[in-house]
């Protein structure tokens, strides 16, 4: 379990395949987020379909609510959620990062107020390790305290080395938990350091000195820095970072960002964007994202996107889904969600057979020149 090996190469761009207890999983990868053990308005039947076979679940907001015993009394996170396939958790590092006012960070860990009840609650490195391992993820992500990517070099130098001696916390306690069961569950550091690429070259070798890993996770990203940063840090990631590591981006998920993260040797992602877009009546597409409440839709009687395969595309007009949002009706939120995660799955399956066919270069720009000239309405 947790093997990983590379099928082919373009430049940076990779495809492999990532070996997990529930799972084997294709990269390039996209996880939909089950924030708190649910992809908001999908089922688990409905992401089987849509090729997903790993999604994110939240350690804060599970520990928050039901809490992890009761998870862990039901059977554990996978039965809990009726999700068969494999499962990442995130530490609740950027959860706890963005309750801006209310929480205090230290060595120990952080202190906060629990966005439900008010309650003062405590994240450590300990806890957070110990939450992740009686929720029974595949991969546990290890705490790391998040700052925005275009932090100043302190601020981001301090997160640096918090973050490090957090990880060993984090990899003591975890060798604990799984001494007995070594191939139950992975733990993967997460690399900070914003937007300064001499800092990502620090967070690296301190987590290469830590411990031998099984995966690594690129964090504090897609968080206030720009695009051209975020670009720049991840060349630089790459070159830093052992090429038999899988590369986790972390909180990155629109069409042409998974692209553009590929091409510079990124291999999994996660984002909350397909599903809250659809909620909201923003549709993928390959001529770009479309608003399906727009009143030029009102009589379109063809698929959302000719090329796609999903429930929503091969069953549904554009003027029908117009008029389920106009009307308010809650499948739509559903039809919409499910199309654009599938379309996310398409795209990172398509850019892998790229790179297998070892064209990825010229059809991800023809990709993109498309994409980006679409008509946003």
């Amino acid at each position: 379990m947790f093997e990983f090996e590379l099928a082919a190469t373009v430049d940076a761009a990779r495809a492999g395949t990532l070996l997990l207890p529930h799972a084997s999983v294709s990269t390039p990868c996209f996880m939909p987020v089950g924030t708190q053990g649910t992809v908001r308005a999908l089922s688990p039947l409905d992401l089987e379909s849509v090729g997903a076979r790993i999604v994110l679940a939240n350690t804060y907001h599970l520990h928050v609510r039901p809490g992890e015993d009761v998870v862990r009394e039901l059977g554990g996170l996978h039965r809990f959620m009726a999700w068969p396939q494999a499962l990442l958790t995130d530490s609740g590092g950027f959860q706890v990062f963005s309750l801006e006012g209310a929480r205090t960070v230290d060595d120990s860990g952080v202190e906060f107020r629990s966005h439900v009840d008010g309650a003062r609650r405590k994240l450590t490195p300990e806890i957070a390790t110990e939450i992740q391992w009686k929720l029974g993820a595949d991969i546990a992500m290890a705490f790391d305290h998040v700052i925005p990517g275009h932090a100043d070099h302190r601020a981001a130098a301090d997160a640096v080395d918090r973050t490090a001696q957090w990880l060993e916390r984090c990899r003591r306690t975890h060798d604990g938990l799984t001494a007995d069961h070594p191939r139950q569950q992975a733990l993967w550091p997460i690399i900070q350091g914003s937007g300064h690429t001499g800092l990502r070259t620090r967070a690296v070798a301190q987590v290469l000195g830590i411990g031998e890993w099984t995966g690594v996770a690129v964090g504090g990203l897609a968080v206030g820095e720009t695009k051209p940063v975020m670009y720049e840090v991840l060349e630089h990631v790459h070159e830093s970072l052992p090429g038999e590591l899988p590369r986790y981006l972390m909180g990155v998920g629109f069409p042409e960002d998974l692209l553009r993260s590929i091409a510079r040797g990124m291999d999994l992602f996660d984002c909350v964007a397909p599903t809250r877009n659809g909620r909201n009546g923003s549709a993928f597409t390959p001529d770009g994202a479309i608003n399906i409440r727009n009143a030029r839709h009102r009589t379109a009687s063809g698929p959302l996107d000719p090329t796609c395969d999903c429930e929503t595309c091969r069953t549904y007009s554009t003027g029908y889904l117009r008029h389920l949002f106009v009307a308010d009706e809650l499948l739509g939120l559903r039809l919409l969600s499910l199309h654009n995660v599938r379309f996310l799955i398409r795209l990172v399956h398509d850019a892998r057979d790229r790179i297998v066919a070892g064209d990825f270069a010229t059809w991800s720009r023809e990709w993109l020149d498309r994409y980006t000239r679409g008509d946003t309405t």
